[in-house]
């Protein structure tokens, strides 16, 4: 009898330490200059699972990270970064969420995270009225959405 109790308290104590690892952690730059041009987030698109975090990295200063109010999934929650600091967040509702940051989001400073595999919310992204630069970016990274 001890011998079975001390084999389930091992088993529960492997499960509840491999949950955590389990959820992986992404980093995204946001920076003045990148490869896809000035003022971008990256990587720009990412694709993630349900339970993932971000990390968003102010490499250069004056940004921030914030979503973009209506494009994110139906029940997820909003959130705004300070100016220049480390901002790290966990997403547990599948959709397309559409970050900025909030001093150069008119210059198109915006990114796509797809967390889960079949976003429902993607017309809403698709058909938004946005600025111009935003515009161009959303759907270069709509084009990596995969379902």
């Amino acid at each position: 009898m001890r011998s079975k109790f001390g084999l389930i308290a091992v088993a529960a104590v492997l499960v509840a330490s491999a949950a955590p690892s389990m959820a992986a952690d992404h980093q995204i730059q946001l920076l003045n200059k990148g490869a896809d041009g000035v003022m971008v987030f990256e990587p720009g698109f990412v694709k993630i699972a349900p339970g993932d975090t971000v990390t968003f990295v102010p490499t250069d200063k004056s940004h921030n990270v914030e979503t973009y109010k209506g494009l994110i999934p139906d029940g997820a929650a909003q959130f705004k970064s300070k100016p220049n600091e480390e901002f790290q967040t966990k997403f547990d509702v599948p959709g397309a969420y559409v970050v900025k940051c909030t001093p150069h989001a008119g210059m198109g400073m915006v990114a796509l995270i797809q967390v889960g595999d079949a976003p429902t919310n993607l017309d809403a992204i698709k058909t938004a009225k946005v600025p111009n630069p935003v515009r161009k970016r959303l759907d270069a990274d709509l084009a990596q959405v995969t379902q």
